[in-house]
């Protein structure tokens, strides 16, 4: 398998970074450990060296088997199992946002170690099994997109959450490529993009379609006029295009789906920065129509963030208390609720691409975990599920983004460091 390797400069005579250090802290489950903020002129900040896989593969528990059923791909983000057991990949990369302060231009550089030096696919990529036996065909389903990344399907209808605009494909099963180019739904908040990915997911019935969109800054440096219909999830008609927010301040909703039985719309969310390394927790949660979580003027429910100006007591009071933490800085992208098929230990919950961090210390993330349910809800301590990405000599491998299962029982995530698509099956009891 091919990789790109890049090489992180040393830092020490570009950075003046914080001293805060990593706390014993525990930061998973519905009450997380949440320390004093910690500020800093610049946040700690380390990525992983990128590194090749060699002959290794991730890890995975006993009784599963991995292999990467796609490689050299264009920065693939999201997946979508259609009827017939095909895959399509989203491949891309967008944002355009200018950098507002030297620090901008630091954390830029080093986030820029880590990531792959493809360039953005603008692309749709179908993967086949055409025998059945895990080998899987990968062509061209539909080019000239803008950073598409959220998926969805409805009856005959594709639709795509490119960067800028919900579009939408005619679709019949079966279907190697795009009939034509595709129909503009609704247009997306895009000006300036600083979190540029677009989740989405389509309601049990169909009727609507669910997309999140990142806030404009960390923390509204660039104004609160940069930030109008930003950190939401917009209910858009999927029909008309019709739109209105579902709920808000939700800084970067980066993965939505719908739980299965209940049609309760869930999401991971990638929170602030700049508070230190165990500060503030990244979170699953269910989205509640009308709901606020917080942002920008406080982070778990009523924790006050003081770096808000003006601010705004009233918003603090409304606040929702995400539903369960997953860890400071760990950058989930990936959501799936799990089948029976998956094995009786990993039957119920949810699977969660973490991306990995970039701004402590010491890296976290860069894994895909699963968290238990029990009753409908979160009911333990995440475990991991797929690892190995991150070494223990500061490298890394791969970076999950995407994760969806197919109908078999198997796990799909997409890798964009590696450029690839993983497969995670489950081989039975033996």
């Amino acid at each position: 398998m091919k990789l790109t390797s890049l090489y992180a400069a040393p830092l020490s005579a570009l950075l003046i970074i914080s001293s805060a250090s990593a706390q014993d802290v525990q930061q998973y489950g519905p009450n997380p450990d949440l320390p004093e903020p910690q500020r800093g002129l610049l946040p700690d900040m380390t990525i992983p060296e990128p590194a090749e896989w060699g002959d290794q593969t991730p890890t995975v528990p006993e009784g599963y088997s991995i292999t990467a059923i796609a490689t050299d791909l264009q920065i693939p983000r999201q997946t979508l199992v259609l009827p017939n057991g095909d895959i399509l990949v989203a491949e891309g990369s967008g944002g355009n946002a200018p950098k507002l302060k030297p620090k901008d231009f630091i954390a830029g550089y080093i986030k820029s170690q880590g990531t792959t030096s493809v360039e953005s696919g603008n692309r749709l990529t179908l993967l086949r099994d055409e025998n059945g036996d895990g080998n899987y065909e990968q062509s061209v389903f539909a080019e000239d997109l803008n950073a598409p990344y959220g998926l969805a399907l409805v009856d005959n209808n594709l639709y795509v959450a490119n960067q800028d605009a919900v579009v939408r494909f005619d679709y019949e099963e079966g279907q190697t490529e795009a009939s034509g180019p595709p129909e503009e739904l609704t247009k997306l908040p895009a000006e300036i993009n600083h979190h540029w990915t677009k989740a989405m997911t389509a309601s049990a019935d169909g009727e609507f379609l669910y997309v999140g969109i990142g806030s404009n800054s960390n923390i509204t440096e660039r104004g609160m006029a940069a930030e109008v219909n930003r950190a939401e999830v917009w209910e858009i008609d999927a029909e008309t295009g019709l739109h209105r927010p579902y709920a808000t301040g939700l800084r970067n909703p980066t993965a939505l789906t719908i739980q299965p039985d209940t049609d309760q719309l869930w999401a991971v969310v990638n929170e602030r920065d700049e508070l230190g390394p165990d500060l503030v927790p990244d979170y699953l949660t269910t989205v509640q129509e009308g709901g606020f979580y917080g942002w920008p003027y406080s982070y778990w429910g009523q924790h006050v963030d003081p770096r808000v100006r003006p601010q705004n007591p009233d918003k603090v009071e409304s606040a929702i208390s995400p539903d369960y933490g997953l860890g400071s800085h760990v950058a989930p992208l990936g959501l799936a609720f799990s089948i029976p098929e998956m094995g009786d230990e990993f039957a119920e919950g949810v699977f969660i691409g973490e991306h990995g961090s970039w701004n402590r210390a010491d890296p976290v993330g860069y894994k895909v975990v699963f968290v238990p349910f029990s009753n409908g809800s979160p009911s333990g301590d995440p475990i991991d599920f797929v690892s190995g990405f991150l070494t223990g000599d500061s490298q890394t491998r791969g970076r999950p983004v995407g994760v969806t299962i197919d109908p078999e029982g198997a796990l799909i995530i997409a890798d964009d460091l590696t450029n690839a698509i993983w497969r995670v099956t489950y081989d039975g009891d033996e």
